[in-house]
C-alpha cells in the first residue's frame, strides 16, 4: 500500500493521547471495614471488572478513530508501478486512401474516429496526428468537430516516417512514460511494422481497426492502344482482389456517357476493356465503375485536346528524309534548309532545331542556337564527319562543358542504351538482352558532364544531353552509321521533339512533378490559372518568349480535369487522378501485442493506469469506531 501524503502518517503518534488519558484514569479502591463483608466483596469485585473492560474498549475504539482518520487524510491506494508515472502520449490515425474501405458496420474511417471519440477518457490530454494535420496537446473535446470532419486523402507517411514525426511532438522530460499508438490497417507500402527504427524510451502500440480484407476493384490506368487517322482506341486496366467477376465500365465525355462496356475477370486478378472514339474529336473524358469497396479509384480522368503542333527545323545539306518520316504531319510542323539559304528570323519560333552535319558553324547560328535554348527551345548537334570541332566547341562548351576533341577512325559498336534516361521514358518494358545494335566507321572523342543517353563499346558517348540540348558524336549518314536504319532512332529523335514542348499528357499523377508548356506570348503582368468547378489556383509558371513553362507539384490535391485558362479564355486541358497505390490493399504483418479494437486498447490502458483509492473505507471505519464509542458510552454500564 501506498500514500498520496505519507508525511501525514506522523499523526499517529496522536495515538498517545488517549492511551495516555487511560492510565490516569487508573484508580486504586480504598478498603472500609465493615461488620458483614462477604455480600459487599461480591458486589465489589464485579463492579471493577466492569469498568475495566469499559475503558479498555473505549480506549482502543478512541485509538482506531484516530488511526483511521490519520489514514484516511494520507490517503491510501495501492498502483502499478507504471500508473504512478507521468505519461505522454501521442496517436496517429492514418488518413489515407485505404482507410475509407466500406466494411461490416459501416465506413472503416469514420468508424475508427467515432470508436476513438467513445473511448478515449474525456480528461486525458494528448497529441494526435495524421499525414496532413496535427491536433497538439488537447482534450477529446478540444478537437471533436474536427475529429468528425476530417477526410482522407492520397497523402501515407511510411512507417519510419510516423515514428520520426511521432517523437518530435514529445518532451525532454527522461521521467515520463511516452507512448506512441498507431492507428492505421498497416499497407506492406508503408513498410514494415516489425522492423520499424525504435526510438528509446518511447513505447510503440500498434492499432489496427479491421481484421477482414475489404473487397474492391479499381481502375488503374488508361492508355491509348491503336490509333489511326479516324479512330483512336482507348484502353483501361482494371484490377480486383474478390473472385472472378464481370464489372460494368463507363466512359464519359464530360458528363455525357458515350460507351458502355464490361470488365470480365476470367483469369487472375486483372482485365482491360477498350473503347473506340473519333479522333478528331475532343475528349473531357472519364472512365467509370461502380464498387462498393474503395469509391476513390472508381474513376480515372483523361482529356485529348487538339494538339498544338511542334515545330522542327532541320538546318544542313545533308538528307533529311529519315527526320521527315518521324516528324509526321499530325503532330509536327517539320521544315528544312539548307546553311546557305537559312532565315534566321525564323529560327526563335522553332521548338527543335536539328543541326544536321553542318561541317563548319557560323558564329550567327551559334548565337541564334544560344538564343532559342534561353527562351526554352531545343537543339541537337549532329556532327559533320569532317566536321570543324573548334566552331563545334563554340556551341557545346556552354551546356555540360562538352568539348568535342579529336577524331577516331575505326569502327565502333554501339553496346548500350540507358534506359533511365528521359529519351528513353516509357520505351523499353524490360531490358532487353539480344538487340542488334548499330555501329559507327568512325567518331569524335567528347569530353562531357551531361548525362549520356547512348554510348559505345569503348564507353565513349554516341549521344549526350538532355533538357533541351543533345549532341551526337558521329555523323549519322549512311557512309558513317547505321543508326537510322535502327530500331532506336524513332524513339530518340521522337522524344527529341516531344521533349522541346512538353504538352499536357493524357493524364497525370497527383503529387508528380509535372512541367507542361504552352505555346503563347504573354504580356507583362499575365498571369495563367488552373481552375475548375470546385477550385482554382495559380500554378508556378515560367514566362518565356514564345511560350510558358507550367509546373504542378503542390497543386492540385483533388482528382479531375482541370482548364488552363488566360483571360477566361481556355488554352487546354489537363487531367489529375490520385495514385492507384492505395488500391493494393496488401497488409503488414503485426508485432504480436498489437490491438484490433481501440476499445480493447483503452480498456487494457485504463485497467493498467488504475489508482485504488482507499481514503473513502477508512473515513466510514473513523465513523464506525465514532458509533462503538457512542454505544459503550450508552449500553455498557
Amino acid at each position: 500500500m501506498q500514500f498520496k501524503y505519507p508525511e501525514l502518517l506522523w499523526g499517529l503518534l496522536l495515538l498517545l493521547i488517549p492511551i495516555l488519558i487511560h492510565l490516569f484514569q487508573l484508580r486504586r479502591f480504598k478498603k472500609t471495614p465493615f461488620t458483614n463483608v462477604k455480600f459487599l466483596k461480591l458486589v465489589v469485585s464485579e463492579s471493577r471488572k466492569s469498568s475495566s473492560l469499559k475503558k479498555w474498549l473505549l480506549l482502543f475504539a478512541r485509538m482506531g478513530l484516530l488511526a483511521a482518520l490519520v489514514i484516511a487524510f494520507a490517503q491510501p491506494f495501492i498502483a502499478n508501478s507504471t500508473a504512478l508515472q507521468e505519461k505522454e502520449t501521442v496517436f496517429y490515425l492514418d488518413d489515407s486512401y485505404s482507410m475509407n474501405g466500406q466494411v461490416e458496420g459501416g465506413n472503416l474511417f469514420n468508424n475508427t474516429i467515432q470508436d476513438f471519440i467513445k473511448y478515449i477518457p474525456k480528461d486525458k490530454r494528448f497529441t494526435l496526428f495524421t499525414n496532413k494535420q496535427v491536433f497538439k496537446n488537447v482534450v477529446v473535446s478540444d478537437i471533436q468537430n474536427e475529429l468528425l470532419n476530417l477526410t482522407v486523402s492520397s497523402e501515407q507517411l511510411d512507417i519510419n516516417e510516423i515514428v520520426l514525426k511521432g517523437n518530435t511532438f514529445f518532451s525532454k522530460n527522461n521521467a515520463s512514460q511516452k507512448n506512441l499508438v498507431l492507428i492505421s490497417d498497416f499497407q506492406q507500402r508503408m513498410g514494415n511494422p516489425t522492423e520499424i527504427d525504435t526510438l528509446e524510451n518511447i513505447n510503440i502500440e500498434f492499432i489496427k481497426p479491421i481484421n477482414s480484407q475489404i473487397k474492391n476493384t479499381s481502375i488503374d490506368s488508361v492508355f491509348i492502344g491503336d490509333r489511326t487517322n479516324e479512330n483512336i482506341e482507348l484502353v483501361a486496366q482494371l484490377s480486383t482482389n474478390t473472385k472472378d467477376e464481370t464489372i460494368p465500365v463507363s466512359l464519359f465525355n464530360d458528363d455525357k456517357l458515350i460507351a458502355k462496356t464490361a470488365a470480365k475477370f476470367n483469369n487472375g486478378k486483372k482485365a482491360e476493356v477498350s473503347f473506340t472514339i473519333n479522333a478528331k474529336d475532343v475528349l473531357l473524358g472519364k472512365v467509370a465503375i461502380t464498387d462498393t469497396g474503395l469509391d476513390y479509384d472508381n474513376q480515372f480522368y483523361l482529356n485529348i485536346d487538339e494538339k498544338s503542333k511542334i515545330n522542327v527545323l532541320a538546318i544542313g545539306n545533308s538528307s533529311a528524309d529519315f527526320l521527315k518520316r518521324i516528324y509526321t504531319d499530325d503532330e509536327f510542323n517539320f521544315s528544312t534548309s539548307s546553311l546557305s539559304q537559312l532565315n534566321y528570323s525564323i529560327i526563335e519560333n522553332q521548338d527543335l532545331v536539328i543541326l544536321n552535319e553542318i561541317e563548319n558553324l557560323p558564329s550567327s547560328l551559334v548565337i541564334a542556337i544560344n538564343t532559342l535554348s534561353k527562351n526554352g527551345g531545343s537543339f541537337v548537334l549532329i556532327p559533320a564527319t569532317n566536321g570543324d570541332t573548334n566552331s563545334y566547341n563554340t556551341l557545346a562548351t556552354s551546356y555540360y562543358n562538352s568539348q568535342y576533341s579529336n577524331t577516331i577512325a575505326q569502327e565502333a559498336v554501339i553496346s548500350n542504351v540507358i534506359t533511365a534516361h528521359s529519351l528513353f521514358t516509357n520505351v523499353f518494358e524490360k531490358q532487353v538482352t539480344n538487340f542488334q545494335f548499330p555501329k559507327a566507321s568512325g567518331h569524335f572523342k567528347i569530353n562531357t558532364k551531361a548525362p549520356i543517353a547512348i554510348e559505345f563499346q569503348n564507353k565513349d558517348p554516341f549521344l549526350i544531353g538532355n533538357e533541351g540540348a543533345y549532341f551526337f558524336s558521329a555523323a549519322l549518314n549512311n557512309d558513317n552509321s547505321n543508326f537510322k536504319n535502327s530500331p532506336l532512332i524513332v524513339p530518340v529523335f521522337y522524344n527529341m521533339g516531344m521533349n522541346s514542348l512538353k504538352l499536357p499528357p493524357l493524364y497525370t499523377s497527383i503529387g508528380n512533378n509535372t512541367e507542361v508548356e504552352v505555346p503563347m506570348t504573354l504580356q507583362q503582368d499575365d498571369i495563367i490559372k488552373i481552375s475548375n468547378e470546385n477550385n482554382e489556383f495559380i500554378p508556378q509558371q515560367r514566362v518565356l518568349p514564345k511560350k510558358v513553362q507550367i509546373n504542378f507539384m503542390d497543386n492540385p490535391t483533388d482528382a479531375g480535369i482541370y482548364k488552363i485558362m488566360h483571360n477566361k479564355n481556355i488554352l487546354r486541358h489537363i487531367s489529375f487522378n490520385d495514385n492507384k497505390k492505395e488500391s493494393e490493399l496488401l497488409y503488414a504483418a503485426l508485432p504480436e501485442n498489437s490491438n484490433t479494437s481501440l476499445s480493447n486498447f483503452f480498456l487494457e490502458s485504463q485497467k493498467n493506469n488504475a489508482i485504488n483509492e482507499f481514503w473513502k473505507w477508512f473515513a466510514i471505519l473513523a465513523l464506525a469506531f465514532v458509533l462503538i464509542e457512542t454505544a459503550l458510552q450508552r449500553f455498557l454500564k
